[in-house]
């Protein structure tokens, strides 16, 4: 009883650790943001100090906040659709009709994220120019949508490869076509699957800061540059970049904390198997 006891208390301690260490950055972030500049550079820290709004109005009036945010939520939610377009189908090909390449696919998709984007980033961004697709929100969403399809078809592979075959053999067997058994049984049943996927597409998509610096400029800017815009040649202003910074991870902090059980249980789902 008292091994468990404390086998529970070391776990629980353990976790907690790695919690604060992880939220940590976040914090510090947070706070620096109302500090003055000249107490955010104060050698040692000061962890005591009267806050101000002064950095918030500052990045306010320099940069149309609201302005980048809806660029991010275009450009998050408008991949995250173009990927799943893309995904769907070819997790539902991949799980019901393998073959002896299904599995050497998988891999070969997963490994182009190990890719460094800057290898790509010349070829691309001739494509973009001659395309007209510099600084316009379609050019991000086309390259966030593909940079996250890999996981988009891995994620939904998992949730696919648990539905019963029993049920979609039924559905043939009472004369379902192809497209009836995708969209009236397999979708509603991954449906769980589906959501976790687009969250986590989502994420990816909002956080994404190469492509968004490279590809674009003032009209298509996402809230990565934004952040990015506040370092200047005149050096890092810390307390505005920190409040910059805190007003941009704010909205998919929220959003990553009121879906986390749906997140985490689309990373974990199928992975007994």
């Amino acid at each position: 009883m008292n091994k468990t006891f404390y086998k529970k208390l070391f776990f629980t301690v353990v976790a907690w650790l790695a919690g604060g260490l992880i939220f940590f950055p976040i914090l510090w972030m947070l706070l620096t943001s109302f500090k003055t500049e000249v107490e955010a550079v104060a050698t040692p820290p000061s962890l005591f100090f009267r806050p101000t709004l002064e950095n918030y109005v500052a990045v306010r009036q320099r940069a149309d906040y609201f302005r980048f945010a809806g660029n991010s939520i275009v450009i998050s939610v408008g991949s995250t659709i173009l990927a799943l377009a893309f995904g769907v189908p070819a997790a539902y090909a991949m799980a019901f009709f393998t073959s002896r390449r299904t599995k050497d696919t998988l891999l070969w998709m997963l490994s182009t994220k190990m890719l460094p984007p800057v290898g790509v980033l010349v070829p691309i961004y001739l494509l973009f120019r001659d395309l007209r697709l510099l600084d316009t929100k379609l050019g991000l969403i086309i390259v966030d949508a593909m940079a996250n399809l890999p996981i988009v078809v891995w994620t939904l592979y998992a949730f696919f490869k648990e539905v019963p075959r029993e049920i979609l053999e039924a559905a043939r067997m009472d004369g379902a076509a192809l497209k009836d058994e995708l969209y009236y049984l397999l979708l509603p049943l991954s449906l769980p699957g589906i959501a976790s996927t687009s969250l986590l597409a989502i994420i990816l998509a909002w956080n994404e800061a190469f492509w968004s610096l490279n590809l674009t400029g003032a009209n298509a800017a996402p809230l990565t540059a934004f952040i990015a815009s506040f370092s200047s040649p005149e050096g890092l202003f810390w307390a505005k970049l920190s409040a910059a910074s805190s007003m941009a991870i704010a909205p998919i902090l929220i959003f990553g904390w009121m879906s986390q059980r749906q997140l985490v249980r689309g990373l974990t789902f199928g992975a007994v198997k």
